[in-house]
Formats: C-alpha cells, structure tokens, sequence
C-alpha cells in the first residue's frame, strides 16, 4: 500500500490530492483514498494538523496535497463584533474546535451548541463547508483538537 510519513518541505505541484474531514486532519495515523481511488496508509508524527494545501510526500515520491472536505458545520454570521465575541468565548469554554473569519464563527455542528448560540441571540445556519480551525494558542494545534491545552485519551480521559 502506498504510505505517507512526512510532510514535503518546499512546495511543489501535487501529483495527487487527498480530501479529508477535519477529524481525520487530526490523526497522526489513518487510510483514506486519493481522488482517484488508490488507498493510502498516512503515518505521521503525533501532534500535527493538516491543513488545506498541505503537501505531503508518498513512498513513491508523488506529491499528495491535502484538501479539506466539506462536512457538516454550523457557521454564525453577524455585523457585531461583540456579539461575535461573546459566542466565541462561551464556545471557547466548552473548548469547541473553532473556525473565525470576518463577521462569522464556524464550529463542527452540533445542535446543543447551535441551541446555546442561538440562545445568545445570533442565528446558526447548517452548511456543508470546507472546516479549518484556529490552530489554538500553544502552538500544537491542541485547542483545534477540541480539547484545549490538555489532551484525552479516545474515551476522553
């Protein structure tokens, strides 16, 4: 099966493109397929995110790119930052992977969050959308993971 371990260090043209969910941008180990349908077995060092565009290095020395796949998020628009913030910060207390570009928030959707934000008085709209979360403040992608600076193990311990 080809294989994947690290990331390539200077851009090149992809040879392939893998589109992932934002869960499967957080493993460190995964199968996927390629677009056109190869399988592919990515083994790369704990703590890292893919990101879209990231370009990774197959065994066979094909440039595979990553592409971040619509899935099913909750996306909250509004004119005012305040309000903007507010919701930010109560998601942020429930360490929700949060996704923030001007005038919107975006998080992985969830109908008791979109309840609590619609509850602070912002509308919530379903939407299939590529998902790219802030990075968290520690610098390891931790707070993207949902889990703040801390970690869990698979049953969230």
């Amino acid at each position: 099966m080809l294989t994947a371990s690290q990331r390539l260090p200077h851009p090149r043209p992809a040879d392939e493109r893998l589109e992932l969910p934002f869960e499967l941008r957080c493993r460190s180990r995964f199968r996927a397929q390629l677009s056109g349908g190869e399988e592919i077995g990515v083994l790369l060092p704990r703590g890292q995110i893919l990101r879209g565009g990231d370009l990774l290095l197959a065994s066979d020395g094909r440039a595979i790119e990553i592409a971040a796949a619509a899935e099913s998020v909750s996306t909250v628009r509004s004119p005012d930052p305040v309000a903007l913030s507010r919701a930010a910060y109560h998601l942020g207390n429930r360490h929700v992977a949060l996704q923030i570009g001007s005038g919107w928030l975006r998080y992985r959707h969830d109908h008791v969050l979109d309840a609590m934000v619609a509850g602070l008085g912002l509308a919530v709209t379903l939407e299939q959308a590529a998902f790219e979360p802030e990075a968290g403040a520690y610098g390891g992608g931790h707070a993207a993971l949902g889990h703040g600076a801390h970690a869990h193990d698979e049953h969230g311990h």
